[in-house]
């Protein structure tokens, strides 16, 4: 049995399989903040918040979420694609289901294709199974990108620490001032000497600044800078995949920087794989200047 995974900021694009015998095989997809509550909702009915299509017809499964979106419009687009791909100018030339696919095996093809399909598949999700016997092995030609990992077993969704209500931080013994005034002054003062590690200019108040999420690594710099940096590797593209730590020299996703910017990994002195893209507010400093 898998240990369940602690995730958090989640959004997530999963899909569901009837097992009961009257409606057995069929399919339907949906996003969610919370796949444990959701599966509960779904299965108890349109009363407990489950989908009228859902209603009347379980017992449901979940059993296979996409999860790692930036943020919840990032992941209802996918869910919107996903549910109508003949809609979507991105897989509408994609072949309708054929008489010997079932719907399951018709949703694995779609989503599939989306993985490998921009703007997704530069996106840094995880592929997840939930019930491991409902595997299915993805295509040769369909295979998802390396910086997209397959795990299994469940997710418990973990508070994000930003969300908690912030408190003043401690200071030792050693370095409390009798004047709050000079501690303030102090702090300032320490602020205007941070530097961008890679372009070494001083940080400003309105600065949008990523840090490297190694715990033992300093590094902090410009979004623009980092950008540039990673982008070096990546020519032609926007939104950089990864690169490596001008400092630690460790290679990390862009996703995983811009969820520790959110607030995600605070408590975590190891990192794993998450999401990848910059937000949309970021998204567009990009564009106006990476060039």
């Amino acid at each position: 049995m898998n240990a369940s995974a602690e995730i958090e900021q989640f959004f997530g694009v999963y899909l569901l399989y009837n097992v009961n015998p009257q409606f057995k095989g069929r399919t339907y997809i949906g996003f969610t903040v919370n796949p444990n509550r959701r599966i509960q909702q779904h299965n108890k009915g349109k009363q407990a918040g489950g989908a009228w299509r859902t209603h009347g017809r379980g017992p449901w499964e979940m059993v296979l979420i996409i999860h790692g979106f930036p943020n919840e419009i990032s992941a209802l687009r996918f869910e919107w694609a996903w549910q109508n791909p003949k809609k979507s100018r991105r897989l509408k030339h994609l072949p309708a289901k054929t008489k010997k696919e079932n719907q399951f095996q018709y949703r694995f093809r779609i989503v599939s294709v989306m993985l490998n399909t921009c703007p997704w598949c530069r996106f840094s999700l995880t592929i997840r199974w939930l019930k491991q016997q409902y595997k299915q092995d993805f295509p040769l030609e369909f295979s998802p990108p390396a910086h997209m990992p397959i795990a299994y077993g469940p997710v418990r969704i973990k508070k994000n620490a930003s969300n908690s209500s912030k408190s003043k931080p401690e200071v030792s013994e050693e370095l409390q001032l009798e004047n709050d005034e000079e501690f303030l002054s102090l702090l300032k003062r320490n602020e205007k000497h941070i530097r961008c590690s890679i372009c070494r200019q001083r940080m400003k108040d309105n600065d949008t600044i990523l840090k490297c999420i190694h715990p033992q690594c300093s590094m902090q710099a410009h979004i623009i800078c980092l950008a540039k940096r990673f982008l070096t590797n990546q020519p032609g593209e926007l939104i950089p995949v990864d690169g490596k730590c001008p400092m630690c020299k460790a290679v990390v996703l862009w996703g995983d920087l811009i969820r520790a910017k959110q607030g995600c990994y605070q408590n975590l002195e190891e990192c794993t794989s998450a999401e990848e893209d910059a937000g949309e507010d970021w998204t567009e400093q990009l564009q106006s200047q990476v060039t």
